[in-house]
Protein backbone atom coordinates (compact mmCIF):
# COMPACT_ATOMS: atom_id res chain seq x y z
CA UNK A 1 0.00 0.00 0.00
CA UNK A 2 2.80 2.41 0.81
CA UNK A 3 4.48 1.85 -2.54
CA UNK A 4 1.15 2.14 -4.34
CA UNK A 5 0.36 5.46 -2.64
CA UNK A 6 3.81 6.89 -3.31
CA UNK A 7 3.65 6.06 -7.01
CA UNK A 8 0.16 7.39 -7.61
CA UNK A 9 -2.01 10.09 -6.06
CA UNK A 10 -2.13 10.43 -2.29
CA UNK A 11 -5.20 12.41 -1.26
CA UNK A 12 -3.75 13.75 1.99
CA UNK A 13 -6.84 15.79 2.93
CA UNK A 14 -9.47 13.11 2.44
CA UNK A 15 -12.73 12.93 4.38
CA UNK A 16 -15.37 10.47 5.43
CA UNK A 17 -18.98 11.61 5.61
CA UNK A 18 -20.81 11.93 8.91
CA UNK A 19 -21.77 9.87 10.85
CA UNK A 20 -18.44 8.10 10.38
CA UNK A 21 -19.86 4.57 10.25
CA UNK A 22 -19.67 1.99 7.50
CA UNK A 23 -23.18 1.86 6.06
CA UNK A 24 -23.29 5.64 5.77
CA UNK A 25 -19.96 5.85 3.99
CA UNK A 26 -20.35 2.89 1.65
CA UNK A 27 -23.64 4.48 0.56
CA UNK A 28 -21.85 7.76 -0.17
CA UNK A 29 -19.14 5.93 -2.10
CA UNK A 30 -21.64 4.29 -4.46
CA UNK A 31 -24.08 7.23 -4.80
CA UNK A 32 -21.80 10.27 -4.75
CA UNK A 33 -24.17 11.81 -2.22
CA UNK A 34 -23.97 13.05 1.34
CA UNK A 35 -25.83 11.26 4.10
CA UNK A 36 -29.00 13.32 3.92
CA UNK A 37 -29.41 12.80 0.19
CA UNK A 38 -28.96 9.01 0.13
CA UNK A 39 -30.91 8.52 3.35
CA UNK A 40 -28.70 5.93 5.06
CA UNK A 41 -28.13 7.82 8.29
CA UNK A 42 -26.37 5.21 10.39
CA UNK A 43 -25.59 1.61 11.16
CA UNK A 44 -28.71 2.08 13.27
CA UNK A 45 -31.32 4.62 12.21
CA UNK A 46 -35.05 5.19 11.91
CA UNK A 47 -37.20 5.17 8.80
CA UNK A 48 -40.30 6.69 10.35
CA UNK A 49 -42.48 6.03 7.29
CA UNK A 50 -41.63 2.34 7.72
CA UNK A 51 -41.61 2.10 11.53
CA UNK A 52 -42.50 5.27 13.44
CA UNK A 53 -41.71 3.80 16.85
CA UNK A 54 -38.16 2.43 16.84
CA UNK A 55 -34.74 2.43 15.23
CA UNK A 56 -33.68 -0.44 13.00
CA UNK A 57 -30.34 -2.06 12.28
CA UNK A 58 -28.94 -1.37 8.83
CA UNK A 59 -28.74 -5.04 7.84
CA UNK A 60 -30.13 -7.08 4.95
CA UNK A 61 -33.21 -8.50 6.76
CA UNK A 62 -34.35 -4.99 7.66
CA UNK A 63 -33.61 -3.72 4.14
CA UNK A 64 -35.66 -6.57 2.69
CA UNK A 65 -38.59 -5.53 4.89
CA UNK A 66 -38.31 -1.92 3.73
CA UNK A 67 -38.29 -3.07 0.11
CA UNK A 68 -41.28 -5.36 0.70
CA UNK A 69 -43.13 -2.35 2.12
CA UNK A 70 -42.63 -0.62 -1.23
CA UNK A 71 -40.00 1.84 -0.06
CA UNK A 72 -36.49 2.42 -1.40
CA UNK A 73 -33.55 1.54 0.81
CA UNK A 74 -31.42 4.29 -0.70
CA UNK A 75 -32.88 7.58 -1.89
CA UNK A 76 -30.29 8.14 -4.63
CA UNK A 77 -29.20 6.04 -7.63
CA UNK A 78 -26.08 3.92 -7.19
CA UNK A 79 -23.14 3.31 -9.48
CA UNK A 80 -24.70 -0.05 -10.30
CA UNK A 81 -27.91 1.58 -11.52
CA UNK A 82 -26.14 4.33 -13.46
CA UNK A 83 -23.73 1.89 -15.12
CA UNK A 84 -26.60 -0.47 -15.89
CA UNK A 85 -28.34 2.25 -17.88
CA UNK A 86 -25.21 2.41 -20.05
CA UNK A 87 -24.86 -1.33 -20.55
CA UNK A 88 -22.04 -1.67 -18.01
CA UNK A 89 -21.65 -3.57 -14.75
CA UNK A 90 -20.66 -2.86 -11.16
CA UNK A 91 -19.67 -5.97 -9.20
CA UNK A 92 -18.66 -5.96 -5.54
CA UNK A 93 -17.18 -8.67 -3.34
CA UNK A 94 -17.76 -7.70 0.27
CA UNK A 95 -16.22 -8.98 3.48
CA UNK A 96 -18.28 -7.33 6.19
CA UNK A 97 -21.87 -7.08 7.32
CA UNK A 98 -24.88 -8.02 5.22
CA UNK A 99 -25.99 -4.39 5.34
CA UNK A 100 -22.73 -3.12 3.91
CA UNK A 101 -22.85 -5.66 1.08
CA UNK A 102 -26.51 -4.99 0.28
CA UNK A 103 -25.97 -1.25 -0.10
CA UNK A 104 -23.33 -1.62 -2.80
CA UNK A 105 -25.89 -2.57 -5.42
CA UNK A 106 -29.39 -3.01 -3.93
CA UNK A 107 -31.13 -3.26 -7.31
CA UNK A 108 -28.70 -5.60 -9.09
CA UNK A 109 -31.55 -8.05 -9.79
CA UNK A 110 -32.95 -5.40 -12.15
CA UNK A 111 -30.13 -3.02 -13.05
CA UNK A 112 -27.42 -5.63 -13.56
CA UNK A 113 -24.07 -6.26 -11.97
CA UNK A 114 -23.76 -8.22 -8.75
CA UNK A 115 -22.94 -8.19 -5.06
CA UNK A 116 -21.15 -11.21 -3.59
CA UNK A 117 -21.19 -11.83 0.17
CA UNK A 118 -20.62 -14.96 2.21
CA UNK A 119 -24.30 -15.14 3.22
CA UNK A 120 -26.02 -14.05 0.01
CA UNK A 121 -25.59 -12.62 -3.45
CA UNK A 122 -27.56 -10.21 -5.58
CA UNK A 123 -28.81 -11.71 -7.85
CA UNK A 124 -29.64 -14.55 -5.44
CA UNK A 125 -28.98 -17.39 -7.90
CA UNK A 126 -25.29 -16.48 -8.04
CA UNK A 127 -24.67 -17.61 -4.44
CA UNK A 128 -24.78 -21.35 -5.08
CA UNK A 129 -22.43 -21.20 -8.04
CA UNK A 130 -19.87 -19.14 -6.07
CA UNK A 131 -19.90 -21.62 -3.17
CA UNK A 132 -19.73 -24.62 -5.51
CA UNK A 133 -16.75 -23.15 -7.33
CA UNK A 134 -14.74 -21.64 -4.47
CA UNK A 135 -15.93 -23.75 -1.57
CA UNK A 136 -17.68 -22.66 1.61
CA UNK A 137 -16.64 -19.29 2.96
CA UNK A 138 -14.23 -19.52 5.92
CA UNK A 139 -15.59 -18.96 9.41
CA UNK A 140 -15.41 -15.39 10.63
CA UNK A 141 -12.53 -15.07 13.09
CA UNK A 142 -10.17 -12.31 14.17
CA UNK A 143 -8.17 -11.32 12.29
CA UNK A 144 -10.62 -12.13 9.48
CA UNK A 145 -7.85 -12.76 6.97
CA UNK A 146 -8.99 -16.11 5.53
CA UNK A 147 -12.27 -14.60 4.39
CA UNK A 148 -10.46 -11.68 2.78
CA UNK A 149 -8.20 -14.12 0.94
CA UNK A 150 -11.22 -15.97 -0.44
CA UNK A 151 -12.83 -12.69 -1.50
CA UNK A 152 -9.66 -11.76 -3.37
CA UNK A 153 -9.73 -15.15 -5.14
CA UNK A 154 -13.35 -14.59 -6.17
CA UNK A 155 -12.33 -11.20 -7.56
CA UNK A 156 -9.26 -12.35 -9.51
CA UNK A 157 -10.51 -15.77 -10.62
CA UNK A 158 -14.12 -14.92 -11.45
CA UNK A 159 -15.18 -11.28 -11.33
CA UNK A 160 -12.34 -9.61 -13.22
CA UNK A 161 -11.47 -12.25 -15.85
CA UNK A 162 -14.99 -13.54 -16.55
CA UNK A 163 -17.48 -10.78 -15.72
CA UNK A 164 -15.08 -8.00 -16.80
CA UNK A 165 -17.17 -5.28 -15.12
CA UNK A 166 -16.56 -1.61 -15.79
CA UNK A 167 -16.17 -1.16 -12.02
CA UNK A 168 -15.28 -3.79 -9.43
CA UNK A 169 -15.03 -3.37 -5.68
CA UNK A 170 -13.45 -5.61 -3.06
CA UNK A 171 -14.32 -4.54 0.47
CA UNK A 172 -12.28 -5.87 3.35
CA UNK A 173 -13.33 -5.70 6.99
CA UNK A 174 -9.78 -5.50 8.32
CA UNK A 175 -8.20 -3.91 10.26
CA UNK A 176 -11.52 -2.37 11.39
CA UNK A 177 -12.99 -5.57 12.86
CA UNK A 178 -9.86 -6.36 14.83
CA UNK A 179 -9.53 -2.77 16.03
CA UNK A 180 -13.08 -2.93 17.39
CA UNK A 181 -12.17 -6.06 19.34
CA UNK A 182 -8.60 -5.35 20.45
CA UNK A 183 -7.94 -1.63 20.06
CA UNK A 184 -6.40 0.79 17.59
CA UNK A 185 -2.74 -0.05 17.02
CA UNK A 186 -2.92 -3.38 18.86
CA UNK A 187 -0.58 -6.17 17.81
CA UNK A 188 -3.59 -8.08 16.47
CA UNK A 189 -4.69 -5.13 14.34
CA UNK A 190 -1.16 -4.85 12.97
CA UNK A 191 -1.40 -8.51 11.90
CA UNK A 192 -4.75 -7.80 10.24
CA UNK A 193 -3.34 -4.76 8.42
CA UNK A 194 -0.35 -6.75 7.19
CA UNK A 195 -2.65 -9.46 5.82
CA UNK A 196 -4.79 -6.88 4.04
CA UNK A 197 -1.63 -5.33 2.59
CA UNK A 198 -0.52 -8.75 1.30
CA UNK A 199 -3.90 -9.44 -0.33
CA UNK A 200 -3.74 -6.05 -2.01
CA UNK A 201 -0.25 -6.92 -3.23
CA UNK A 202 -1.56 -10.18 -4.70
CA UNK A 203 -4.29 -8.25 -6.51
CA UNK A 204 -1.79 -5.79 -7.97
CA UNK A 205 0.47 -8.67 -9.02
CA UNK A 206 -2.49 -10.30 -10.78
CA UNK A 207 -3.20 -7.09 -12.69
CA UNK A 208 0.45 -6.89 -13.73
CA UNK A 209 0.75 -10.54 -14.75
CA UNK A 210 -2.44 -10.48 -16.83
CA UNK A 211 -1.57 -7.23 -18.59
CA UNK A 212 -4.50 -5.45 -16.97
CA UNK A 213 -2.42 -2.94 -15.01
CA UNK A 214 -1.96 -0.75 -18.08
CA UNK A 215 -5.69 -0.15 -18.52
CA UNK A 216 -7.01 -0.38 -14.96
CA UNK A 217 -7.46 2.51 -12.55
CA UNK A 218 -7.29 1.47 -8.91
CA UNK A 219 -8.66 3.33 -5.89
CA UNK A 220 -7.80 2.41 -2.30
CA UNK A 221 -10.22 4.00 0.15
CA UNK A 222 -11.25 3.52 3.76
CA UNK A 223 -14.75 4.26 4.93
CA UNK A 224 -13.63 6.16 8.05
CA UNK A 225 -10.84 6.63 10.56
CA UNK A 226 -10.77 5.38 14.14
CA UNK A 227 -10.61 6.50 17.77
CA UNK A 228 -10.35 4.68 21.09
CA UNK A 229 -13.33 4.25 23.41
CA UNK A 230 -12.83 6.33 26.56
CA UNK A 231 -16.09 5.37 28.27
CA UNK A 232 -19.34 3.55 27.56
CA UNK A 233 -22.29 5.82 26.77
CA UNK A 234 -25.63 4.27 27.75
CA UNK A 235 -27.43 6.95 25.82
CA UNK A 236 -30.79 5.20 25.40
CA UNK A 237 -31.09 4.53 29.13
CA UNK A 238 -29.89 8.04 29.99
CA UNK A 239 -32.58 9.61 27.80
CA UNK A 240 -35.26 7.56 29.56
CA UNK A 241 -33.85 8.45 32.99
CA UNK A 242 -34.05 12.12 31.97
CA UNK A 243 -37.82 11.73 31.62
CA UNK A 244 -38.25 11.18 27.88
CA UNK A 245 -40.54 8.24 27.01
CA UNK A 246 -39.66 5.69 24.34
CA UNK A 247 -40.59 6.18 20.70
CA UNK A 248 -44.27 5.66 19.96
CA UNK A 249 -45.41 7.25 23.21
CA UNK A 250 -46.54 10.89 23.56
CA UNK A 251 -43.41 13.01 23.75
CA UNK A 252 -41.37 9.88 23.07
CA UNK A 253 -37.87 9.83 21.62
CA UNK A 254 -36.35 7.23 19.31
CA UNK A 255 -32.62 6.81 19.93
CA UNK A 256 -30.34 5.25 17.30
CA UNK A 257 -26.90 4.34 18.65
CA UNK A 258 -23.93 4.75 16.30
CA UNK A 259 -20.76 4.42 18.34
CA UNK A 260 -19.37 7.93 18.62
CA UNK A 261 -22.68 9.48 17.58
CA UNK A 262 -26.37 9.14 18.40
CA UNK A 263 -29.46 10.04 16.37
CA UNK A 264 -32.68 11.29 17.98
CA UNK A 265 -36.18 11.32 16.49
CA UNK A 266 -38.98 13.25 18.19
CA UNK A 267 -42.71 13.16 17.38
CA UNK A 268 -43.55 15.18 14.24
CA UNK A 269 -44.33 18.77 15.10
CA UNK A 270 -43.45 18.32 18.79
CA UNK A 271 -41.10 21.27 19.19
CA UNK A 272 -41.47 21.21 22.97
CA UNK A 273 -39.90 17.74 23.17
CA UNK A 274 -37.21 18.66 20.64
CA UNK A 275 -36.28 21.81 22.58
CA UNK A 276 -36.21 20.05 25.95
CA UNK A 277 -34.16 17.17 24.54
CA UNK A 278 -31.63 19.53 22.93
CA UNK A 279 -31.21 21.50 26.16
CA UNK A 280 -30.73 18.28 28.16
CA UNK A 281 -28.16 16.98 25.67
CA UNK A 282 -26.15 20.21 25.76
CA UNK A 283 -26.01 20.02 29.56
CA UNK A 284 -24.27 16.63 29.49
CA UNK A 285 -20.47 16.62 29.76
CA UNK A 286 -20.16 13.95 27.06
CA UNK A 287 -22.07 16.02 24.50
CA UNK A 288 -19.93 17.32 21.65
CA UNK A 289 -21.93 18.81 18.77
CA UNK A 290 -25.70 18.98 18.41
CA UNK A 291 -27.14 19.45 14.92
CA UNK A 292 -30.81 20.01 14.14
CA UNK A 293 -32.75 19.10 11.01
CA UNK A 294 -34.89 21.61 9.16
CA UNK A 295 -37.95 20.03 10.82
CA UNK A 296 -36.82 21.40 14.20
CA UNK A 297 -34.75 24.35 12.97
CA UNK A 298 -34.07 27.25 15.27
CA UNK A 299 -33.42 25.41 18.53
CA UNK A 300 -31.00 27.60 20.52
CA UNK A 301 -27.45 26.29 20.64
CA UNK A 302 -27.81 23.87 17.73
CA UNK A 303 -26.17 24.05 14.32
CA UNK A 304 -28.05 23.09 11.14
CA UNK A 305 -27.84 19.48 9.98
CA UNK A 306 -26.98 20.75 6.51
CA UNK A 307 -23.52 21.73 7.80
CA UNK A 308 -22.88 18.06 8.56
CA UNK A 309 -24.39 16.87 5.27
CA UNK A 310 -27.22 15.07 7.07
CA UNK A 311 -30.23 17.17 6.10
CA UNK A 312 -32.71 15.20 4.00
CA UNK A 313 -36.05 13.36 3.90
CA UNK A 314 -34.97 10.80 6.53
CA UNK A 315 -32.88 13.13 8.69
CA UNK A 316 -33.04 12.60 12.46
CA UNK A 317 -34.35 15.64 14.29
CA UNK A 318 -31.24 15.93 16.45
CA UNK A 319 -27.82 14.34 16.07
CA UNK A 320 -25.10 14.30 18.70
CA UNK A 321 -21.44 13.68 18.06
CA UNK A 322 -19.84 12.77 21.37
CA UNK A 323 -17.17 15.00 22.85
CA UNK A 324 -13.74 13.78 21.80
CA UNK A 325 -10.15 14.68 22.55
CA UNK A 326 -6.71 13.97 21.15
CA UNK A 327 -5.37 11.93 24.07
CA UNK A 328 -3.30 8.99 22.84
CA UNK A 329 -4.19 5.39 23.66
CA UNK A 330 -1.72 2.89 25.11
CA UNK A 331 -0.22 2.22 21.67
CA UNK A 332 0.28 5.91 20.94
CA UNK A 333 -2.66 6.55 18.58
CA UNK A 334 -4.49 9.81 19.39
CA UNK A 335 -8.23 10.17 19.71
CA UNK A 336 -10.61 9.27 22.56
CA UNK A 337 -14.43 9.24 22.47
CA UNK A 338 -17.31 7.96 24.56
CA UNK A 339 -19.20 5.28 22.64
CA UNK A 340 -22.68 3.77 22.63
CA UNK A 341 -21.10 0.32 22.30
CA UNK A 342 -17.66 -1.20 22.74
CA UNK A 343 -15.54 -1.38 25.88
CA UNK A 344 -13.03 1.26 26.94
CA UNK A 345 -9.74 0.74 25.14
CA UNK A 346 -11.35 -0.76 22.04
CA UNK A 347 -11.50 0.89 18.63
CA UNK A 348 -14.54 2.91 17.59
CA UNK A 349 -15.85 5.59 15.22
CA UNK A 350 -19.05 7.44 14.33
CA UNK A 351 -18.22 10.92 15.64
CA UNK A 352 -16.96 14.18 14.13
CA UNK A 353 -13.50 13.61 15.60
CA UNK A 354 -10.71 14.63 13.24
CA UNK A 355 -9.28 11.13 13.71
CA UNK A 356 -12.47 9.61 12.29
CA UNK A 357 -13.39 12.23 9.70
CA UNK A 358 -9.99 12.00 8.00
CA UNK A 359 -9.57 8.64 6.28
CA UNK A 360 -7.43 7.53 3.35
CA UNK A 361 -7.72 7.64 -0.43
CA UNK A 362 -5.01 6.62 -2.89
CA UNK A 363 -5.41 6.26 -6.65
CA UNK A 364 -3.19 5.00 -9.41
CA UNK A 365 -3.59 4.05 -13.05
CA UNK A 366 -3.58 5.41 -16.59
CA UNK A 367 -6.13 8.13 -15.79
CA UNK A 368 -4.17 9.53 -12.85
CA UNK A 369 -1.12 11.67 -12.34
CA UNK A 370 1.88 10.01 -10.73
CA UNK A 371 3.91 10.59 -7.60
CA UNK A 372 1.84 13.44 -6.18
CA UNK A 373 0.38 14.32 -2.81
CA UNK A 374 -2.73 16.49 -2.88
CA UNK A 375 -3.78 18.78 -0.05
CA UNK A 376 -7.03 19.86 -1.72
CA UNK A 377 -10.04 18.51 0.18
CA UNK A 378 -11.62 15.31 -1.10
CA UNK A 379 -14.23 12.95 0.29
CA UNK A 380 -15.88 9.57 -0.08
CA UNK A 381 -18.73 11.26 -1.97
CA UNK A 382 -16.24 12.13 -4.74
CA UNK A 383 -15.51 8.57 -5.84
CA UNK A 384 -18.69 7.99 -7.86
CA UNK A 385 -18.51 11.20 -9.93
CA UNK A 386 -14.79 10.67 -10.54
CA UNK A 387 -15.33 7.06 -11.67
CA UNK A 388 -18.12 8.12 -14.02
CA UNK A 389 -15.91 10.87 -15.47
CA UNK A 390 -13.14 8.34 -16.16
CA UNK A 391 -15.65 6.06 -17.89
CA UNK A 392 -16.99 8.93 -19.99
CA UNK A 393 -20.46 8.67 -18.49
CA UNK A 394 -22.45 11.81 -17.76
CA UNK A 395 -23.92 10.70 -14.45
CA UNK A 396 -22.62 13.10 -11.86
CA UNK A 397 -25.11 15.89 -12.43
CA UNK A 398 -26.75 16.60 -9.12
CA UNK A 399 -24.28 14.56 -7.07
CA UNK A 400 -22.99 16.14 -3.88
CA UNK A 401 -19.48 14.92 -4.66
CA UNK A 402 -17.23 16.35 -7.33
CA UNK A 403 -14.88 15.02 -9.99
CA UNK A 404 -11.38 14.97 -8.50
CA UNK A 405 -10.07 16.66 -11.63
CA UNK A 406 -6.78 17.80 -10.09
CA UNK A 407 -5.77 14.14 -9.75
CA UNK A 408 -6.44 13.24 -13.40
CA UNK A 409 -3.76 13.40 -16.09
CA UNK A 410 -5.66 16.01 -18.07
CA UNK A 411 -6.80 17.92 -15.01
CA UNK A 412 -5.74 21.25 -13.52
CA UNK A 413 -2.86 21.76 -11.12
CA UNK A 414 -3.89 21.46 -7.50
CA UNK A 415 -2.71 25.04 -6.96
CA UNK A 416 -5.44 26.19 -9.34
CA UNK A 417 -8.24 24.55 -7.33
CA UNK A 418 -9.95 27.14 -5.14
CA UNK A 419 -11.04 25.96 -1.72
CA UNK A 420 -11.78 27.47 1.65
CA UNK A 421 -12.42 26.47 5.25
CA UNK A 422 -15.00 28.03 7.58
CA UNK A 423 -15.75 27.42 11.24
CA UNK A 424 -19.40 27.56 12.33
CA UNK A 425 -20.25 28.16 15.98
CA UNK A 426 -23.26 28.15 18.28
CA UNK A 427 -23.78 28.51 22.01
CA UNK A 428 -26.50 28.14 24.63
CA UNK A 429 -26.78 29.47 28.17
CA UNK A 430 -27.42 26.50 30.43
CA UNK A 431 -27.95 28.76 33.43
CA UNK A 432 -24.54 29.34 34.89
CA UNK A 433 -22.60 27.48 32.23
CA UNK A 434 -22.34 28.18 28.52
CA UNK A 435 -22.49 25.30 26.05
CA UNK A 436 -20.41 26.11 22.96
CA UNK A 437 -19.86 24.03 19.86
CA UNK A 438 -18.16 24.45 16.53
CA UNK A 439 -18.08 22.59 13.23
CA UNK A 440 -15.32 23.19 10.68
CA UNK A 441 -16.20 22.70 7.01
CA UNK A 442 -14.00 22.92 3.90
CA UNK A 443 -15.53 23.66 0.51
CA UNK A 444 -14.47 23.14 -3.10
CA UNK A 445 -17.01 24.62 -5.49
CA UNK A 446 -20.40 23.33 -4.32
CA UNK A 447 -18.96 20.30 -2.50
CA UNK A 448 -18.49 20.52 1.25
CA UNK A 449 -16.36 18.37 3.55
CA UNK A 450 -16.79 18.15 7.30
CA UNK A 451 -13.32 18.52 8.82
CA UNK A 452 -14.26 18.12 12.47
CA UNK A 453 -16.78 19.22 15.08
CA UNK A 454 -16.72 19.34 18.85
CA UNK A 455 -17.69 21.13 22.03
CA UNK A 456 -15.31 23.97 22.83
CA UNK A 457 -14.49 25.75 26.08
Amino acid sequence: LSAFAAGGVNFANHHAVFPTVTRVNCSSIVTGMNTGAHGMHGNSFAVVDFDPDQAISALKPEFDQITEAGMPVLLAPTLGEILGRHGKEYVSVVVGTTGNAYLHNPTAEVSGGATIHREFTIPSELHESIVNRFGPWPEEVLPNTAMLAQARRVLTEYVLPERMPAVAMIWGAEPDSTQHATGVGSSQSDIALKAADEEFGDLMNWLQETGRAEDTDVFVVSDHGASTVSASAGIEEWVKEAGFPSGGEPGGVIVAKNGGAALFYTPPGDMDTANRLAAWLMAQPWCGTVTASDAVAGIPGTLPASLAGTEGPRAPDLTVSFRWDTTANETGYPGMIPSTYGSPGRGQHGSMSEMEMHNILFARGPSFKSNIRLETPSGNQDLAPTILKILGIDGDNGMDGRVLAEALVDGPDAADVDWSTETHQAEYDLGGEIYRQQIKVSTVGTTSYLDEGNRVD
